[in-house]
C-alpha cells in the first residue's frame, strides 16, 4: 500500500463495548453513554461518518485512549432513533479500516485524527486457494454449529473480494473481541485469510468435541431424566395406592413395625441389619424382594406372643367328653398333662403319639385338646413328605425359598404355644432330598427344640412351649429314634355299642345339620342304626359309618323335598330303601363245625379282623403248599406248625409217615390282602391236626398265638383289636396265649362280659378246647 493512498481524517470516536464492526458490515447499535451520544450528534452534523473502535475491557464506563484499540472501522450512520428509555438506536454501515493517529482535546466527546487503511486489491491463485479453503472450513463450521444459518453460507459464497470474505466470515463466528480485533488489525489480505483458516480449524475441532460431549451428556441426561420421570410416576402410583414413596416408605414402615414388635435381642439386631441392607439396595434389585420377604417372616413370627392356658380341669373334661365318646385313656392323659401344667406353671411340651386305625378320631382329639386348653390349633399332614426342606426350610439363596412347615405353622398360629398336630407321621418317605423323619428329631426332642433352627430363618426359634401331637396308623412304620421321643397312646377301634352311641349322639345330628334337616323331619330307629353298624360297615373306626349315615340323610332330604309334610322314619325293615342291600354278613362264624377249618384272629392297620385258615390233605409225596398272599413270617409259622405236627404224630394218632404219602395245602382266603406275622401259628397247627385226624373244630372258638416246634404258645400283640373283631363276628370264645392274659383288662367291659377267654400255654390245651371230641370217622393215614 503506497503512501499516496493514505488519507488522514478528523472524526468523532464511538467506543464499543463487547462489539466489533468490520468494513461492509451493517448493524444496529444502542448508544447510551453521554460522550457517545454527543459523538453521534457531531457525526450527524458533519458527513455522518464516525470511527467505531472496541474497548479492550467491557466494564470500563469512561475509557481512556489506553483502553481503546488503535485500529477500528470508519462507519456511516444510516439511521438514528431515540428510544423511550433515553438510549439511541443507530444503524451503521462499516466503510473501511482506519488507525487512530492522535486523540484531540475535546471534553464533550472523543475526537481523533485517523489514517485510513484501504483494502488491497490483489488476485492470484494462492489467494483463490485460500478463499476456497476458508469457505470449505466455514461450511464445516455451519454444519457443526447451530448458531449460523445455512443461508449465510450462500450469501458468503457470493463474495469475491478476499479481504471482505475474511471479514464477513469472522463477523459470523462466536469469537472473543481480542480474536476479532486481531483479524481487523491484519491489513494484509493473504495473512488475514491464513489467520481466518486457523481460527476456523480450531473452531471446528472445538465444536466437534463439544458435540461429542453434548451427545454423551445428552444420553446420560436422557437416561437420568427417564429414570427420574419413571420414579416420580412410581411414587405417584404408590401414593395413589396408599403407599408412601417406594423403598423409603417401605423402610420407614418396616422400622415402625420393628419398634412395635417384641423380639429377642439377636433377632432385633438381625432385622435392623437387614433393613439397613434393604435401604441401600437399588429399587430395581431382585435381592430387595428376597430381603423384604425375610424381614416379613422375622417380624411375623410369634417370638414372645403366647395364649394363656385355660387350666380348668372340669371344663376341659366336659369339652373332651362333648367332642368324643369313649377314648378314656387319651382323655385321661390330656387331663394329667393339664393338672401337671397347673402345678408346675412351666412344663416342657410333651409329645403325644396317637396310634390307631383310621376313623377313630385321632385328628379330632388333637383339635379337642387345643379347645380344652384354650390354645391355637395347627395341623400339618406329613403323608408323602419326602423332602427334608419341608420340615427345615430352604436356604435363602434359592429362588422361591420358604421356611419349613413348622415355622409356617408357628406364624399361622400367631402364638408360640399352640397345639401342633403332625398328622400321618408314619407315612413319611425318604429319597435323595433327605430324610424328613430325621429332620423331625430336633422338633420333637424336648431337650433340643428350644433352639430349633430353620434354614430360612437362620435364627433359633423356641418350640419348647408347643404341645406336639402326632398321629399314626401303625407304630412299626415310625423310625425308632423318632418313636423314642414320643409317648405312644393307642386308640383302639370302637365296639358295636360305642359305634351305636357315636352314630346316635354325634354322627346323625351332625349329618342332619349338614343336610338341612330339622330334628323331627328324620327319625331313625336305634335298631336301624345298629343294623347299619353291623351289616353296612366293617371297620375299626366310624368314618364309613358316617358315610352311610350321610347317604341315608341324602335320600331322606330328597323325599322331604318331594313331600315336605311327611317326616321320614327309617326302621330295620325299610333301611335297604335308603342304603341298598346289606354289604356284610353279620355273625360270620361258620354255620357248622368244620374239619380242617379254624377261625384265626389278625391285627391290621385298620383294626382287628377274623380269618378262616383252611387245610386240605391230599395223596401225594409230602409237599407243603401255602397260598393266600402270605408274608415270610407267616410262611415260617406254617413250617413250624407242620414240623410240630410231625413231631407229635404218634401222640395225636396220625401215621408217622403221613408227610411222605400226602401233600398238605394250607390256604387263607381273601388272597388279595397281604397277611403276615407269627400270631396265626396255633391256628394253622390246629387246622392241620384237624385235617389229619378228621376231627372237626368248634365253629364258636377263635384263637391267636405263636407256636414253637415243641408246641409252646408264645404271646402276640393287638389282643384288644382281635377281641373286638371276634365279638363283631359273633364268636364268643377266644383261645389266647397265657402271657397275654394281662391284656384282657384293656378290652371294653361290654365286650369282655359277653366273651370267654381261655389262656393256653401249650398246643395240647389248644386242641383240647378247639377239637370236638367225637370218635373220628376215618383218620387220615392212621394205623
Amino acid at each position: 500500500m503506497g503512501p499516496g493512498k493514505m488519507k488522514v481524517r478528523r472524526l468523532p470516536l464511538l467506543p464499543l463495548r463487547g462489539l466489533l464492526v468490520y468494513p461492509s458490515m451493517v448493524l444496529h447499535l444502542d448508544v447510551g453513554r453521554e460522550k457517545s451520544v454527543k459523538a453521534l450528534e457531531r457525526a450527524m452534523v458533519d458527513d455522518s461518518m464516525i470511527l467505531l473502535c472496541s474497548q479492550s475491557e467491557i466494564n470500563i464506563e469512561e475509557p481512556t485512549k489506553e483502553d481503546i484499540y488503535r485500529i477500528g472501522t470508519i462507519a456511516k450512520v444510516r439511521q438514528m432513533l431515540k428510544l423511550p428509555n433515553g438510549t439511541i438506536r443507530v444503524l451503521v454501515e462499516g466503510v473501511l479500516r482506519a488507525e487512530i493517529v492522535e486523540y484531540l482535546t475535546n471534553d464533550e466527546y472523543y475526537e481523533v485524527t485517523v489514517k485510513e487503511l484501504p483494502e488491497q486489491e490483489i488476485s492470484d491463485p494462492e489467494i483463490d486457494a485460500l478463499m476456497r479453503s476458508v469457505l470449505s472450513q466455514f461450511e464445516h463450521y455451519i454444519n457443526l454449529s447451530k448458531k449460523v444459518t445455512p443461508e449465510t453460507l450462500a450469501a458468503v459464497s457470493d463474495i469475491d473480494e478476499p479481504g471482505r470474505l475474511a471479514d464477513v466470515i469472522c463477523s459470523h463466528l462466536s469469537l472473543k473481541i481480542k480474536d476479532k480485533q486481531d483479524i481487523l488489525e491484519t491489513v494484509d489480505v493473504r495473512e488475514r485469510l491464513e489467520k481466518m483458516l486457523n481460527i476456523l480449524n480450531n473452531e471446528r475441532e472445538v465444536l466437534e468435541l463439544e458435540r461429542k460431549i453434548s451427545q454423551r451428556v445428552k444420553k446420560q441426561m436422557e437416561k437420568t431424566q427417564k429414570e427420574y420421570y419413571l420414579r416420580e410416576q412410581m411414587k405417584a402410583i404408590q401414593k395413589e395406592l396408599g403407599d408412601k414413596e417406594g423403598r423409603a416408605g417401605e423402610v420407614d414402615e418396616l422400622r415402625n413395625q420393628l419398634a412395635e414388635a417384641e423380639l429377642p435381642d439377636k433377632v432385633r439386631e438381625k432385622v435392623e441389619k437387614e433393613i439397613d441392607r434393604l435401604e441401600k439396595m437399588p429399587a430395581t434389585s431382585a435381592e430387595g424382594g428376597i430381603i423384604r420377604n425375610y424381614i416379613d417372616w422375622l417380624l411375623g413370627l410369634p417370638w414372645h406372643k403366647s395364649t394363656d392356658d385355660d387350666l380348668d380341669l372340669d371344663k376341659a373334661e366336659e369339652i373332651l367328653n362333648e367332642d368324643h365318646f369313649g377314648l378314656e385313656k387319651p382323655k385321661e392323659r390330656v387331663l394329667e398333662y393339664l393338672a401337671v401344667q397347673k402345678l408346675v406353671k412351666k412344663l416342657k411340651g410333651p409329645i403325644l403319639c396317637l396310634v390307631g386305625p383310621p376313623g377313630v378320631g385321632k385328628t379330632s382329639i388333637a383339635r379337642s385338646i387345643a379347645r380344652s386348653m384354650g390354645r391355637q390349633f395347627i395341623r400339618i399332614s406329613l403323608g408323602g413328605v419326602r423332602d427334608e426342606a419341608e420340615i427345615r426350610g430352604h436356604r435363602r439363596t434359592y429362588v422361591g425359598a420358604m421356611p419349613g412347615r413348622i415355622i409356617q405353622g408357628m406364624k399361622n398360629a400367631g402364638a408360640n404355644n399352640p397345639v401342633f398336630l403332625l398328622d400321618e407321621i408314619d407315612k413319611m418317605a425318604m429319597d435323595f432330598r433327605g430324610d424328613p423323619a430325621s429332620a423331625l428329631l430336633e422338633v420333637l426332642d424336648p431337650e433340643q427344640n428350644s433352639t430349633f433352627s430353620d434354614h430360612f430363618i437362620e435364627v433359633p426359634f423356641d418350640l419348647s412351649n408347643v404341645m406336639f401331637v402326632t398321629t399314626a396308623n401303625a407304630v412299626h412304620n415310625i423310625p425308632r429314634p423318632l418313636l423314642d421321643r414320643m409317648e405312644v397312646l393307642y386308640i383302639p377301634g370302637y365296639t358295636e355299642i360305642e359305634k351305636l352311641q357315636i352314630a346316635k349322639k354325634y354322627l346323625l345330628p351332625k349329618q342332619k345339620r349338614d343336610h338341612g334337616l330339622e330334628e323331627e323331619q328324620l327319625v331313625v330307629d336305634e335298631a336301624a342304626l345298629m343294623k347299619i353298624v353291623r351289616e353296612y360297615t366293617r371297620e375299626a373306626g366310624v368314618r364309613n359309618l358316617e358315610q352311610q349315615v350321610a347317604g341315608m340323610n341324602r335320600k331322606a332330604a330328597k323325599k322331604i323335598v318331594s313331600n315336605p309334610e311327611t317326616p321320614v322314619h327309617v326302621t330295620v325293615d325299610n333301611l335297604s330303601d335308603y342304603l341298598g342291600p346289606v354289604k356284610f354278613k353279620y355273625n360270620v362264624a361258620e354255620e357248622k363245625d368244620q374239619i380242617g377249618a379254624v377261625t384265626g384272629l389278625a391285627w391290621t392297620e385298620v383294626g382287628g379282623d377274623t380269618l378262616v385258615i383252611e387245610v386240605s390233605v391230599l395223596p401225594g409225596t409230602g409237599k407243603l403248599t401255602l397260598t393266600g398272599k402270605l408274608g415270610d413270617v407267616m410262611k415260617e409259622s406254617a413250617q413250624a406248625a407242620f414240623s410240630y405236627t410231625r413231631s407229635r404224630a404218634d401222640v395225636l394218632g396220625i401215621a408217622p409217615d403221613f408227610h411222605e404219602k400226602n401233600d398238605v395245602h394250607i390256604h387263607i382266603p381273601e388272597g388279595a390282602i397281604p397277611k403276615d406275622g407269627p400270631s396265626a401259628g396255633i391256628t394253622m397247627a390246629t387246622a392241620l391236626i384237624s385235617a389229619l385226624t378228621n376231627i372237626p373244630v368248634s365253629r364258636l372258638v377263635a384263637m391267636t398265638g405263636e407256636v414253637t416246634l415243641r408246641g409252646r404258645v408264645l404271646p402276640i400283640g393287638g389282643l384288644k383289636e382281635k377281641a373286638l373283631a371276634a365279638h363283631r363276628a359273633g364268636i364268643r370264645t377266644i383261645l389266647l396265649p397265657q402271657d397275654n392274659e394281662k391284656d384282657i383288662i384293656e378290652i371294653p367291659e361290654s365286650v369282655r362280659t359277653e366273651m370267654t377267654f381261655i389262656p393256653v400255654s401249650h398246643m395240647d390245651q389248644v386242641l383240647e378246647h378247639a377239637l370236638i371230641k367225637n370218635k373220628p370217622t376215618a383218620n387220615v393215614g392212621s394205623t
